[in-house]
């Protein structure tokens, strides 16, 4: 998807940047393919999905 070299890292990497942002709806392209959720949760350029990751009181991640 992006042209920059070199060239983007593998999906699962957190090397990507940002090269969309819709804040006001709660998404973000990543160079990669990848859209980001502000809810942390993902959808995969190949349809995975990756679930929300919500803190909770104690302050750990845990999924929706």
């Amino acid at each position: 998807m992006c042209a920059h070299q070199p060239q983007c890292p593998a999906i699962d990497s957190p090397a990507a940047h940002i090269v969309a942002a819709h804040p006001e709806q709660g998404w973000s392209l990543l160079c990669d393919g990848t859209v980001v959720f502000d809810d942390t949760g993902e959808l995969l350029p190949d349809g995975r999905v990756v679930q929300p990751r919500r803190a909770t009181a104690a302050g750990l991640a845990v999924a929706a």
